[in-house]
């Protein structure tokens, strides 16, 4: 235990110098100079003991890192993309279709009966509503009868209309007739069917 103590206080050079000492005394040598060399190396051996004890200090001491400042980052503004706006449709004005009803007549008559003085009177509501159109009749026969003869009447089924139109106030410079007797008909069978539905006046704004 004790010559740890004593390796520990003078290393290993003054263990050995400690040691011939003890040998000099034992064998009868001269110790003196042998403590004069101890004496030296003890200095020497503390300051190497002190060097080893703060290199280790020293090497465990980190350095702390320097921190960077913080770049500031601008944010890219965003665009939205363009609205994109429809096509511009012109609008068209709907043209509204006036549509009068037909009158019919008995066989070989131009007289205009209770049930179409009716729809002559709603036929010229219409056209009283309406003041720039002008109004087209148009006076039609069945088969029965010569083409003079028909185109006669169908002149009188006209005028028949056209007479009432006036008496309702509709004025007759607004108006236009023709005939065209048996030709064009609506129907072209051969039967009373068929020949109760030429035997008209239709009406036309135009």
């Amino acid at each position: 235990m004790a010559a740890a103590v004593r390796y520990k206080m003078y290393g290993s050079a003054g263990y050995a110098a400690f040691r011939r000492v003890v040998q000099g005394v034992e064998t009868g040598f001269d110790p003196r100079k042998e403590v004069v060399v101890m004496a030296r190396y003890r200095w020497l051996f503390l300051a190497l003991a002190i060097a080893l004890v703060l290199v280790p200090a020293c090497a465990k001491k980190q350095v702390a890192p320097v921190e960077k400042p913080m770049e500031e980052v601008t944010p890219t503004p965003v665009v939205p993309p363009p609205i994109e706006q429809p096509p511009l449709v012109e609008e068209k004005p709907v043209e509204i279709v006036l549509t009068l009803e037909d009158v019919f007549f008995d066989f070989d008559k131009y007289t205009i009966s209770e049930e179409y003085k009716q729809v002559l009177v709603k036929n010229a509501e219409i056209i009283m509503a309406n003041p720039s159109k002008r109004l087209l009749v148009e006076g039609y026969c069945d088969e029965r009868g010569t083409i003079e003869y028909n185109m006669a009447l169908g002149e009188k089924r006209a005028k028949a209309v056209v007479d009432f139109f006036a008496t309702y106030g509709i004025k007759q410079d607004r108006i236009t007739w023709i005939s065209y007797g048996e030709e064009r008909p609506f129907d072209t069978g051969h039967d009373e069917s068929a020949w109760a539905k030429n035997r008209r006046a239709h009406l036309a704004l135009q």
